[in-house]
């Protein structure tokens, strides 16, 4: 029981933060798009659109920031300096081979990237390409700080990694009016990369006071030192892949079943499109405690303790805890929350009816979302992909064939397909996990 304690309490302090750090990149982009709002109509658009490119681009850049995570933490638990070396300069040469390709490639291909994702040849599409003139470069600044971020949290800090998506969101909000009234959508681009930029060279500070700005790490014995870059390269590539495949693979299924909701009309995608924005407030902290499980579980294997079905029973009664919580508020709010967006009573009766509708799905998801990040703490980020990609197989034709139900039939669709994934995911943990727990005083090493 005491050991059972020590790991919800990590998996707790550890998610608290990583929360903050990802609501307040949310709110900063909603808010954004207020301000982009004065503009019109077309600036929104292309915005909007530029912001949903930035996200799949997310995804390349999990594969460096995810994968030093892992590695960083195991060789921490084991106590090994130089494998702790190995992993930041692997995750920061991966960085350096996939940035450039992404913000040279996204400047060269903007206009054609425009026009792909608008569809036309409005002046959205114009504005778009201006938009992307700035972000895509600057993209390398956004995958700096995702990698930045995968070290930090690797040792065990996500605290920092929270204080420096606050600074950064908070100087893009104070930058927003100023330059968006001098350079429109530009000035929106300038904004973000600048306040990102602060909060990067901010966080190359953290990481030379923490030790970790060379490499630096773990007291013990070095027994990583010796490997070459190009080895913790692919070392960190390996182990990223799996993760960033998994959120790109989400971000696809939801983009498709975006079309799947255009099918019952335009009062309902916009129902459909606030009331998702409503649930980020939950599903951010499903992801928040997947990723202290993943943190928390690598640095245990790494001190030698098999800790997995402990670590993950507590990730999903933390994870369920706050979907439980997200559910009464969502229902008994639902009206509030689309009015507080907006809505009209059309919009806002279709989402109120969606929100109180979610309930099922979202407690399947915080469970499923939590026990992911034991596989990937584990090394087993390659079977989860494999379940994230049944679940989406699962979804789109499961929304198709119940859509005749309206927003109700695709609250059904989701939560069948998350719930064959949840029962995939546990029965996986219960056939995979030894159920060994460890003896409480290992919590002082894995702590």
């Amino acid at each position: 029981m005491q050991a059972s304690d020590g790991h919800r309490r990590r998996i707790c302090t550890l998610a608290r933060s990583v929360y903050g750090e990802l609501l307040a990149s949310v709110a900063a982009g909603i808010v954004n798009l207020v301000w982009v709002a004065r503009l019109g109509g077309p600036a929104v658009a292309a915005v909007a659109v530029a912001g949903n490119v930035e996200n799949l681009l997310l995804g390349v850049a999990l594969i460096a920031g995810s994968g030093t995570t892992i590695l960083v933490a195991r060789a921490r638990g084991a106590g090994d300096a130089g494998a702790v070396r190995a992993a930041i300069r692997g995750g920061w040469a991966l960085y350096a081979v996939i940035a450039p390709m992404v913000a040279v490639g996204g400047f060269l291909l903007r206009e054609p990237l425009a026009r792909l994702v608008l569809g036309g040849a409005g002046p959205e599409v114009m504005l778009a390409a201006g938009y992307f003139a700035i972000s895509l470069p600057g993209i390398a600044v956004f995958f700096a700080q995702v990698q930045l971020d995968g070290v930090l949290k690797g040792a065990g800090d996500t605290r920092t990694p929270m204080r420096l998506a606050f600074l950064a969101n908070g100087l893009i909000l104070v930058l927003d009016p100023l330059l968006i009234e001098a350079y429109g959508v530009r000035g929106a681009a300038v904004a973000t990369v600048a306040g990102r930029s602060v909060a990067l060279a901010c966080g190359f500070m953290a990481l030379r006071r923490a030790g970790l700005y060379g490499g630096g790490g773990a007291p013990g014995t070095s027994r990583g030192g010796s490997h070459g870059t190009p080895c913790a390269l692919r070392r960190a590539f390996v182990t990223g892949l799996p993760m960033s495949a998994d959120f790109t693979v989400r971000m696809a299924g939801s983009l498709a079943l975006v079309g799947v909701v255009a099918r019952l009309g335009t009062s309902s995608v916009a129902a459909y499109a606030i009331a998702t924005k409503a649930m980020y407030v939950a599903t951010m902290a499903f992801y928040a405690v997947r990723q202290a499980a993943a943190i928390h579980t690598a640095h245990t294997m790494g001190a030698g303790h098999d800790a997995r079905r402990s670590i993950g029973r507590q990730a999903v009664f933390v994870a369920a805890a706050a979907g439980a919580v997200a559910v009464a508020v969502l229902a008994a709010g639902a009206e509030w929350i689309m009015r507080a967006f907006g809505a009209g009573p059309a919009v806002a009766a279709d989402g109120a009816l969606f929100l109180r509708c979610t309930g099922p799905y979202l407690l399947l998801m915080a469970c499923c979302i939590a026990l992911g990040g034991v596989f990937e703490g584990s090394g087993g980020a390659r079977v989860l992909l494999r379940v994230t990609v049944l679940g989406v197989l699962l979804q789109l034709p499961l929304a198709l064939g119940l859509s005749g139900l309206g927003l109700p039939g695709i609250c059904l669709a989701m939560a069948l397909a998350m719930g064959v994934q949840c029962g995939v995911v546990g029965l996986l943990m219960k056939r995979s996990v030894p159920g060994v727990q460890e003896p409480s005083s290992s919590l002082s090493r894995a702590g």
